[in-house]
């Protein structure tokens, strides 16, 4: 039997890809092997789908069958989102929870105890301290909140915009002020290359220890980690320039920016420190279980990616 000619596709690791790209307006399809995007004249622009960690899909874009194929076969997310990158409508699985990883996340949620030492190594990592002694989880929120609201006031002061509150309505998206519409382009940006890191980690983005009762809670908890070092400077940034197109100016100096801090290098890494410090172990398989029948292959791609 011959060999084939081209070697199976296999995931690229999430933190050698570009983070996130958006698309508009056009027919995302593959031709000639090809990732494309087709506008209605019928021009191509190439899309580097397995070099790429999320593409952020707004309105007017319309997708194929072999495109949604190819992109769960490298493993990049698609993520369906409104005008200016917000609104997030349903997103694609590039990979999904591994059971193993899956099992010991629920078990770190739902041990009080691992849970509250989980919610503290957040704490620690997004502020630079450690977290007061004795305190609960509802305490430490608030403690975080107030924190929080503190530094959108400073952000507002050290770039020189009007800041009033974080106020902001998904069904009426002009109905916000120019910097809420700005952090919520950015924020936006930054909870798509969470949840593709999420997955490629082999994690569920549901299963989340701050925030719960959301399919992205564990996305929110991890984004926030990240969020005052990398978009919130840049929404304010652009903010102040007021320019006409915002949104789409806070979307390119997201993916700058997260290119200049190495993002995608650090997210997974960080999973794994943050879930660690609950004290738990791994959970091993059961003894009774069966195993794979057909063993999987070796892949180049992170824990999560199905290849």
């Amino acid at each position: 039997m011959s060999e084939p000619i081209l070697p199976a596709l296999k995931p690229i690791p999430i933190k050698d890809r570009i983070s996130v790209v958006f698309l508009e307006k056009g027919n995302l399809d593959v031709l000639d092997g090809a990732f494309v995007l087709v506008d209605k004249n019928g021009v191509r622009t190439h899309i580097p789908v397995g070099g790429v960690a999320c593409l952020m899909l707004e309105p007017g874009i319309r997708v194929s069958h072999a495109a949604v194929t190819l992109a769960s076969r490298v493993g990049c997310l698609l993520v369906w989102v409104g005008e200016g990158g917000v609104r997030l409508y349903a997103s694609g699985q590039p990979g999904g929870a591994r059971a193993d990883r899956l099992l010991f996340q629920a078990k770190l949620a739902l041990d009080d105890d691992a849970r509250l030492k989980v919610v503290r190594k957040m704490y620690e990592l997004r502020f630079k301290e450690k977290p007061p002694e004795r305190r609960s989880i509802e305490q430490l929120r608030g403690i975080e909140a107030v924190r929080v609201r503190k530094m959108y006031e400073l952000f507002g002061q050290q770039y020189g915009v009007q800041w009033k509150r974080r106020n902001y309505d998904y069904s009426e998206w002009e109905s916000g002020d120019l910097p809420n519409r700005c952090l919520s382009s950015a924020t936006a940006c930054l909870y798509g290359i969470s949840e593709a890191a999420i997955l490629a980690a082999g994690y569920a983005p549901a299963v989340g220890f701050i925030h719960t009762g959301k399919p992205l809670s564990f996305v929110y908890d991890i984004a926030d980690l990240f969020k005052f070092e990398t978009v919130v400077p840049v929404a304010f940034r652009v903010a102040k320039r007021k320019p006409h197109e915002a949104e789409r100016e806070v979307r390119l100096a997201c993916r700058e920016t997260f290119r200049q801090t190495k993002l995608l290098h650090r997210i997974i890494p960080v999973i794994e420190e943050v879930l660690s410090a609950g004290g738990l172990p791994f959970p091993k398989r059961p003894e009774e279980s069966v195993a794979p029948a057909i063993p999987n292959k070796e892949s180049m791609g992170d824990a999560g990616h199905r290849s």
